[in-house]
């Protein structure tokens, strides 16, 4: 589908759309590497890293915490006593009662281990590497599996177990070598705290003013990109106070 929006929009000679794909369009004259299929990948990557990802991360917390009470009311009481603490208790957060939120950062980092939602993060080598035993040339395209890293079971105790308390137990060494769900290095993902960011809001808001039960889940599957099949659906229902 996109790549048959890029070739129609290459074609249409002089009709303009105000949107970020005529804008790259144009610049095409200026770059080389601007070519069609750069182009089909570029805005397919941007959907994913704008929308996909965020939206399935937060299907996949929704989900976690319904079946979990213990999780859902610690994020709650939570997210209640910085309500509580403010002079005017309809004021929007603050970046220091963002800070506050130690367990519902737990929640966020469990969702993305378990979801694993990229299927991998690609690598360059520079030189020739060694690996346990063998040699990686240099230029050659590495394929970093993600889930490898956070399902390992010498590292996440009980792997497959939504369990957010566990990471009030590493350090950041372990979360620099064993969770990279928005890459590493240098090449992190620009939208890392952004994301962490949104998250933290929207369940803020969430447990604050909403309660919600599970109707109907969906498979999770992988084909290659996570999704939960037809959906996560809920009911959900305004907090009776």
């Amino acid at each position: 589908m996109i790549r048959r929006t890029v070739k129609d929009r290459l074609s249409s000679h002089g009709r303009l759309h105000d949107d970020f794909l005529c804008q790259v369009m144009q610049d095409m004259s200026k770059e080389k590497f601007l070519t069609e299929d750069f182009l089909v990948q570029l805005i397919f990557t941007l959907l994913f890293v704008t929308f996909d990802s965020v939206s399935t991360t937060l299907t996949l917390a929704l989900m976690f915490l319904e079946e979990n009470p213990r999780a859902l009311q610690e994020i709650t009481d939570e997210h209640e006593s910085i309500i509580k603490e403010r002079e005017i208790s309809k004021s929007s957060i603050t970046w220091k009662e963002y800070k506050s939120m130690p367990f519902t950062l737990q929640v966020i980092h469990e969702s993305l281990r378990l979801g694993n939602i990229s299927p991998g993060l690609f690598r360059r080598t520079k030189t020739d590497v060694e690996w346990n035993g063998y040699t990686i040339p240099a230029h050659w395209g590495v394929l970093i599996a993600t889930s490898a890293l956070h399902l390992n079971p010498e590292t996440y105790k009980d792997h497959l177990t939504f369990d957010p308390w566990r990471w009030k137990e590493y350090d950041s060494d372990v979360m620099l070598k064993n969770f990279m769900p928005f890459g590493s290095g240098m090449r992190e993902c620009a939208g890392a705290e952004y994301t962490r960011a949104l998250l933290s809001m929207f369940l803020h808001v969430l447990v604050t003013k909403y309660r919600w039960t599970n109707v109907k889940k969906g498979n999770i599957r992988r084909n290659p990109i996570l999704s939960l099949g037809d959906g996560l659906h809920i009911k959900i229902m305004e907090r009776q106070k």
